[in-house]
């Protein structure tokens, strides 16, 4: 199978770079091991969890915590010299942050391309409205605003697993930050997964090359059975 052989040959490398010294990069799979990518290892990993608890707005005793701990894998890895789960939405440091869930019925029945455009932060122009007017009630600034569309390529992978990748700009604190996103849905439609890359827009022109190898390692692994 493509897909794992694909792996066996990442693990591969991993040891020949090991055997030689530092390795190269930070190889990945999610918790099922359906889920795969690399990052420098230059980069630190942090505890991804404060991140999901700022995402999901849940309190951590409860019973939707507990539920999205049994749905929900997460990692992230920031190049910072103070790394930080904050950078997220706003360094000139490269951040990277995955996450694979497992979905509902409910989730499934409602999962589109553009849903998972608007995985993260408000990208269809429906969804960039709404956020603005909702903010704008509650008598608030946007924190993110200024909206720059930069791509945006719909995937179709093998098995029938399909998604999209946008990358956009927003200003956030004076600050324009550039993000780009992947997000795929398995060929059964149970589980989705994402990559976040994150980096001052400078930045990210600057190191386009490398963020596009990040993005590029990041593909599903087809388990036998």
């Amino acid at each position: 199978m493509k897909t794992t052989r694909a792996w066996i040959a990442l693990i591969a490398a991993a040891a020949t770079m090991s055997a030689c010294g530092q390795p190269e990069f930070h190889y990945v799979r999610d918790r099922d091991g359906t889920t795969y990518f690399k990052v420098p290892s230059s980069f630190s990993r942090l505890d991804a969890s404060p991140l999901e608890r700022l995402l999901s707005d849940d309190h951590p005793s409860s019973a939707a915590a507990r539920l999205r701990r049994q749905q929900v894998w997460s990692a992230a890895y920031d190049q910072a010299a103070r790394p930080a789960v904050e950078h997220l939405f706003g360094s000139r440091d490269p951040f990277v942050y995955v996450t694979v869930r497992k979905l509902t019925d409910g989730q499934r029945n409602e999962i589109s391309l553009n849903r998972m455009r608007d995985f993260l932060l408000p990208v269809t122009e429906q969804t960039r409205t709404a956020y603005l007017m909702s903010v704008l009630r509650a008598g608030r600034a946007p924190a993110f605003s200024h909206f720059e569309p930069l791509m945006d390529r719909e995937l179709t992978l093998g098995d029938g697993a399909r998604g999209v990748r946008v990358r956009y700009n927003y200003r956030i604190g004076g600050e324009i930050q550039t993000f780009d996103q992947t997000v795929i849905l398995d060929g059964k439609g149970t589980s989705l997964s994402v990559m976040f890359l994150a980096c001052e827009a400078t930045c990210f022109t600057r190191r386009a090359a490398e963020f596009d190898q990040i993005a590029g390692s990041f593909n599903l692994l087809r388990l036998p059975g």
